[in-house]
């Protein structure tokens, strides 16, 4: 069995995002760290957060850095005794996590990184800019209104489904003219910054001093195949991958290449580890021969090591 980790990005934060996790002893340490960050126990916070407060960069990005590193260790996923390899990716802000999850950032650092990441970002972006999500055009119809509105393509998610970003306003125009060119629908999302948008290289540039400035990871897991967001190449070069990782902030997101690289594996199974479940669907569709579940699809971690152990013909 070859199995791919996905670590979800901002976006799908919720109250009930660590029923799962929370009380699991091996993840104590995340949690731990975290409310020490947050200055309270992140676990009751966020049961009564505004959803102003859940979406706010900063927070969701801890928010998402925690469930990865909270998952990965409360399901000892580097010793799933059935598999082959692991082949591991982060979606956006979850990239950070991935790092933390194969070893070549240490948790801690992870999440001290995910406010960093964060607040550089806040800084570049300024209060006007997002992104939305827009599927039903090929790519060089959107380049083309991308260009006219002065937005850019922030996220391949597939063939016909991109996440955009820009100023708000021009987002908006760009989502009308996009439907009136035939785009099957378009939305906004709830993150305040451009990500993955030129518009934050002087974040790509902070968050790269501040990644050299952090120790190494303990060791890189022995088979695990870390996957880099913006291309989708294999993380052979802790240098040159960092590097990637800053530039990520500014560049575009190539997740469709991700997904590929999964299918190039001989992925098996999918296992998407939240918060939300947007990663498993878009994997069911780039990835039919593979069994793809979300974390908050099992009502159990014994659940979720079950399904994790069956056999490999299971």
């Amino acid at each position: 069995m070859t199995l791919a980790i996905l670590c979800s990005g901002q976006g799908g934060q919720h109250a009930a995002m660590f029923e799962l996790t929370g009380r699991c002893a091996p993840a104590q340490s995340v949690f731990s760290h975290a409310s020490a960050i947050l200055g309270q126990d992140i676990r009751q916070w966020v049961l009564t957060a505004t959803p102003a407060e859940l979406f706010a960069n900063s927070s969701a990005q801890l928010l998402c850095s925690v469930q990865g590193l909270a998952a990965w260790q409360a399901l000892d996923l580097e010793h799933v005794p059935t598999r082959d390899e692991i082949v591991l990716a982060g979606y956006s802000a979850g990239e950070l996590a991935s790092w933390g999850c194969a070893g070549l950032i240490a948790p801690t650092d992870v999440l001290h990184l995910a406010i960093m990441r964060a607040q550089a970002m806040d800084r570049a972006a300024g209060s006007d800019t997002g992104l939305a999500s827009l599927r039903g055009l090929p790519r060089a119809a959107l380049e083309r209104l991308c260009r006219a509105h002065g937005c850019e393509i922030a996220i391949v998610l597939a063939q016909d489904s991109f996440i955009v970003g820009g100023r708000r306003d021009a987002l908006a125009l760009l989502a009308h003219e996009a439907l009136a060119s035939g785009a099957q629908r378009t939305a906004m999302l709830p993150i305040g910054v451009a990500a993955h948008t030129s518009l934050l290289a002087p974040a790509s540039t902070e968050f790269h001093a501040r990644l050299r400035a952090v120790p190494p990871g303990a060791s890189r897991i022995p088979g695990v195949r870390l996957l880099s967001g913006v291309d989708g190449d294999a993380v052979l070069d802790v240098a040159s991958g960092l590097d990637k990782l800053a530039q990520q902030i500014s560049h575009t997101v190539d997740w469709e290449a991700c997904l590929t690289a999964c299918r190039e594996a001989r992925v098996t199974r999918v296992l998407e580890l939240g918060p939300g479940r947007a990663l498993a669907n878009m994997a069911r569709e780039a990835l039919p021969e593979a069994r793809c579940r979300a974390l908050e699809e099992f009502r159990s971690l014994e659940g979720v090591r079950s399904w994790l152990h069956a056999d490999r013909d299971a």
